[in-house]
């Protein structure tokens, strides 16, 4: 399966479309999030689209990829240089793969979206923010994985 690439029209299987970029070529893809088990594709490139770990979306993307997306978003904000966040690390993993389909799992480096994480008023990382329709439901500082799994758990249905 290939995923429209941004010129082409979002398919009728988009009630759970997000906005991503292609890791290789950074191209802007149509993904329906239901069909994450299809392994999509890049629509320009061709290159996978990975939907079972967390996604690296940057400030440009933050709006389309986690604001408009059709699906509720677990964001972790964190930068590469933080210990805690390295602890949360597999928590996300194991999230992303666990819920592929029903929720992306996305990752905002602070360091280099210093303009998100001051709109959202982060003040520690890693600081987990969970959106539905593009609003946030609840956040969660530090490492608290329990709490974390209870909130996807409840939006992944």
């Amino acid at each position: 399966m290939t995923a429209s690439s941004e010129s082409e029209t979002a398919s009728s299987e988009s009630d759970s479309s997000v906005t991503l970029r292609c890791g290789f070529c950074l191209t802007l893809n149509n993904v329906a999030l239901t069909r994450a088990g299809d392994r999509p594709a890049c629509g320009d490139c061709g290159k996978p689209m990975l939907l079972d770990r967390p996604v690296k979306v940057t400030e440009e993307d933050f709006e389309r990829s986690v604001l408009n997306a059709r699906a509720p978003v677990l964001v972790d904000f964190y930068a590469d240089w933080c210990a805690p966040c390295k602890m949360v690390a597999p928590l996300l993993d194991e999230i992303a793969l666990q819920h592929m389909g029903k929720v992306l799992v996305v990752k905002v480096d602070t360091d280099h979206a210093q303009g998100v994480a001051g709109r959202y008023e982060i003040r520690s990382i890693p600081t987990l923010i969970l959106f539905q329709h593009g609003q946030e439901v609840e956040r969660s500082l530090g490492f608290e994985p329990e709490r974390v799994r209870g909130l996807v758990d409840a939006v992944a249905g």
